[in-house]
């Protein structure tokens, strides 16, 4: 179910996301260039990933599966409304959850704090503009969809402080800058294998 709405929501941003591309990479060289910074490749690698991550979750929200009807201001009426078995249930109330788990990880990265409340208040906060520019354009506004979002988000902050921890206890040279310029190259090549390896552009044509 969730494999399969990622694949159709490639087929409609691929332009978007290919095109967005060259023009923030493009900029990205020449500003660090042109101003003598250093690249740190994967710093630039995950802000890469966190402007691509919005560009879908904002096509997911906006364009993705639209639903009419009314609003809901009760929290928990709609998410013990689906059988916990069914595919709505996995669609509505897990997706909404690890829609945001990514959120949460990169808010809490870049952030660099390491208390919960910010986190939960940009993920709040985010997912309320979604409900309310949902519910501008013609679509619902869901209070258990930001209280789901909220979850992913809190989520995203546990996973990215476990993870944290478990840096912290690498050896030294692991904690380097080289070698994670290294690790974020290899995960680029990795990807572009697989891209080639399982010919994913015919997935998305």
């Amino acid at each position: 179910m969730l494999t399969s709405i990622f694949f159709d929501v490639m087929r409609n941003v691929w332009p978007m996301i290919f095109i967005f591309t060259i023009i923030v990479v493009s900029l990205r060289i020449t500003y660090l260039i042109y101003n003598k910074e250093k690249f740190v490749l994967y710093k630039e690698f995950l802000m890469f990933c966190f402007i691509i991550y919005i560009l879908l979750l904002y096509y997911i929200v906006t364009f993705q599966d639209n639903s009419y009807g009314t609003n809901n201001f009760i929290p928990f009426k709609e998410i013990f409304r689906y059988n916990f078995k069914s595919s709505l249930f996995i669609k509505n109330v897990l997706g909404n959850v690890l829609l945001f788990i990514p959120f949460g990880v990169f808010v809490t990265h870049f952030v660099k704090n390491k208390r919960l409340w910010p986190t939960l208040i940009l993920s709040v906060l985010r997912s309320g503009s979604i409900e309310f520019s949902q519910s501008v354009i013609g679509r619902t506004a869901d209070i258990d969809d930001v209280i789901l979002n909220m979850v992913g988000g809190m989520t995203g902050y546990f996973l990215y402080r476990s993870g944290d921890a478990f840096i912290s206890s690498l050896p030294k040279f692991m904690k380097k800058q080289l070698f994670w310029d290294i690790f974020s190259l290899l995960f680029i090549i990795v990807i572009i294998y697989l891209a080639f390896r399982f010919e994913f552009w015919r997935i998305i044509a």
